[in-house]
């Protein structure tokens, strides 16, 4: 334990800890500290139900021992091996940890990044902390600039943002609606403590649904021609009709992209910024091009180097705010998006702090700002989660209601003393802008069966990867192409791109990729890309799971389902597994749990072994994490829960990884749909065959390479 307590004097604030005195004997220290504590809680678990005192001391140890192994991690002064043996024993501390979460999964949750850590779980970490011989040090301690310490924010500013402050260095003052700010007419809730009783009032309900009272719309099309459903045309005629604050809570599959991007329209809410997850990302940007294609649109990835400065709506995922909060706040946004909102639950987070910081400053500098909340999941753990959601919104700050809701409040007359405060006030909430519709109420605006495309960036190494191999299977291909066009005679040598020969130099890759599965192919290829969507397909499954209940996840290869039900062993979410080599018992206990128990919330279900045969109808919605070489294998899937007896809309959300072939092979899978029933209805169309697919892809991947050579 030489170098374990060398700490603050080169590490600054890490950890909340800086050391007192240097120890050298193995049993003092952190981690012996940390050691007894996690055996104490093993021994616990053991008997039974881990105890809310047990509970905070699991949480921090997880967080000691997360500090401590980065405080390791960064000590210069300490040998290799004198490092390697305080991993080591962490690694132990770590592994008791996780087989006591294996006893009691409802653990799992306090090792969430953005899990709350209570007054209670601050004072047992200072005790910890200081009975390992350290002195503590409060994680809200300014003794260190964040810049100045390893790990903390990074802000950059893009060049062309600076390029689109210098075009417009005076933002014209917003003065629209400025004297409808609303002022209570009373202060008799002045002196009451509010935020308690409008929780409470939402825990009492009252059986009506949480949907603010919205107009009929005038028509159901777009100014852009599309076409919107009656529940979505509703909420943008809200918005035309002046509202501007929304918590928008549709169970997914609803479309709430598209009514917040058609919102930011109708209130001409530009520019827009968008906080989401990484997982949709993307997403949001094809969602923009379809929805609102007259507005540009700019996505941020990592210091946001190759963004447009200058577009009309900016879409940054929450891993990267950090860096951008300074200029995101200062651009001029009329209104802001964040998706998946219960992300900003615990309002001490880093992420929650900056979303909120933005916020108040769009706020101050246009009046009434386009400003929405989108989740299917408002509550995950406890009614508090409301809280942060309401404080985006500007409805209320940490202590109180703010003007406008407060003026609603007023005018109920009661007070929390009286009985009737209860459903005026959650009735006054809900005015500000809750929108909660479920697909049982909106069934007959959406259709019985539909599939949504969720594109994924692999940004990671694995992508990267992936993207080479692809560049290496082009260049195969071309290389092959121009050794059939140079053993033609000069007066057979087509002038442009040969047609026929790009499909016969893709028959025969595709020929021996299917006798060789040795070295990169098309097929190889899609099983690295369905590898490296698995974790973002089982972070969107799991999302999912959590809002509407249960949910089918289907993949083509063993490896990809077992990374799947790894995530979700992880975090603690149940599920059942249906694979090709399972006893007809085991297969029917797998489907007897999912269908029956309610604790299995997630099926994982082999595309060639289950996509037959099964009745999943106990849920409406389908994840596809890699995908078929057919319309008609995807759509036997996705009718296991589309079948007779369903009485809710089905949604299959494919899983696609933008950039790659994955992409290309979807729009063929689409543009060939159908033709399977168009031919038993004595169409004179070939059925499609997974070979047609394989080829095509090729085929594609042949023609844009000679086309990107030929300029």
């Amino acid at each position: 334990m030489s170098g374990s307590n060398k700490t603050a004097s080169r590490g600054g604030n890490r950890g909340g800890r800086r050391a007192r005195k240097t120890r050298h004997l193995d049993n003092e220290g952190i981690i012996p500290v940390l050691a007894r504590a996690v055996r104490e809680i093993e021994n616990e678990a053991q008997r039974g139900k881990v105890s809310p005192h047990a509970r905070t001391r699991f949480q921090v140890v997880a967080l000691l021992v997360r500090e401590e192994r980065a405080r390791i991690k960064e000590d210069a002064e300490s040998s290799d091996a004198s490092k390697a043996e305080q991993f080591k024993r962490l690694d132990g501390v770590a592994t008791i940890l996780a087989k006591t979460a294996a006893r009691d999964t409802t653990l799992l949750m306090l090792l969430d990044e953005g899990a709350e850590v209570s007054e209670a779980a601050r004072t047992m970490k200072r005790k910890m902390v200081e009975a390992a011989g350290l002195e503590f040090v409060d994680d809200a301690e300014p003794e260190t600039a964040a810049a100045d310490v390893p790990g903390r924010e990074r802000r950059v500013v893009p060049q062309s943002v600076i390029s689109r402050q210098l075009a417009n260095p005076f933002q014209r003052p917003d003065f629209e609606a400025a004297a409808k700010r609303i002022e209570p007419k009373t202060h008799r809730l002045s002196t009451w403590e509010l935020i308690g009783p409008l929780l409470r009032a939402f825990e009492i309900g009252n059986g009506s649904p949480a949907v603010l009272d919205m107009p009929e719309p005038t028509g159901l099309t777009t100014r852009d021609g599309q076409e919107m459903m009656l529940h979505q045309a509703r909420l943008v005629a809200s918005v035309q009709a002046g509202h501007r604050t929304f918590l928008l809570a549709d169970e997914p599959g609803l479309g709430k992209t598209a009514q917040a991007l058609l919102a930011a329209q109708a209130a001409d809410a530009f520019p827009l910024l968008c906080v989401v997850p990484n997982v949709v990302k993307t997403n949001w940007a094809r969602e923009a091009q379809r929805w609102v294609p007259r507005r540009t649109t700019t996505v941020i990835h990592g210091d946001g180097h190759d963004i447009d400065g200058f577009a009309d709506i900016v879409i940054v995922n929450y891993e990267v705010l950090d860096r951008h909060v300074g200029w995101l706040g200062d651009i001029g946004f009329k209104g802001m998006v964040v998706d998946e909102a219960h992300f900003i639950k615990n309002r001490k987070s880093q992420r929650s702090q900056h979303v909120l910081e933005i916020a108040d400053r769009i706020r101050n500098r246009t009046v009434r700002p386009l400003m929405m909340a989108l989740t299917g999941t408002p509550l995950i753990n406890d009614i508090e989660d409301f809280t942060s959601i309401w404080q985006f919104l500007g409805w209320t700050d940490e202590k109180k209601p703010l003007s406008e809701l407060m003026a609603r409040l007023e005018e109920t007359g009661f007070t929390p003393e009286d009985k009737a405060f209860y459903p005026a006030a959650r009735r006054a909430v809900i005015d500000m802008g809750i929108v909660r519709r479920r697909k049982v109420d909106v069934a007959a605006d959406i259709p019985a069966r539909r599939i949504a495309d969720i594109p994924v960036e692999l940004d990671d190494e694995a992508g990267r990867s992936i993207r080479a191999a692809e560049r290496e299977l082009a260049r195969r291909l071309v290389e092959r192409y121009d050794r059939v066009m140079s053993a033609r005679a000069p007066e057979n040598q087509a002038s442009g791109i040969d047609e026929e020969l790009v499909r016969r130099v893709a028959e025969w890759e595709r020929d021996e990729a299917s006798d060789d599965n040795s070295g990169e192919n098309v097929f190889s290829m899609i099983r690295r890309i369905g590898t490296a969507k698995a974790p973002l397909a089982a972070d969107y499954a799991a999302q999912l799971a959590r809002s509407v209940g249960k949910v089918v996840v289907f993949a083509k290869h063993v490896d990809v389902m077992d990374m799947c039900e790894k995530v979700f062993a992880d975090r603690g979410i149940g599920y059942a597994s249906i694979r090709g080599n399972q006893t007809p018992a085991a297969r029917e206990k797998a489907i007897d749990s999912f269908v029956n128990d309610p604790d299995v919330e997630i099926v994982v279900c082999s595309l060639t072994a289950a996509g037959v045969g099964l009745n999943l109808q106990v849920s409406s919605n389908v994840v596809l994490a890699e995908l078929s070489w057919t319309d008609a294998e995807q759509t036997q899937a996705i009718d296991r829960v589309h079948r007779i007896g369903q009485e809710m809309p089905v949604t299959a959300w494919r899983i696609i990884a933008a950039q790659t072939i994955d992409t290309r092979i979807a729009e063929l899978i689409d543009s060939k749909a159908g033709l399977a029933a168009r031919a038993l209805d004595g169409s004179e169309e070939e059925v499609t065959t997974s070979a047609d697919i394989q080829v095509e892809a090729m085929v594609a991947l042949l023609t844009q390479a000679l086309v990107q050579r030929g300029r």
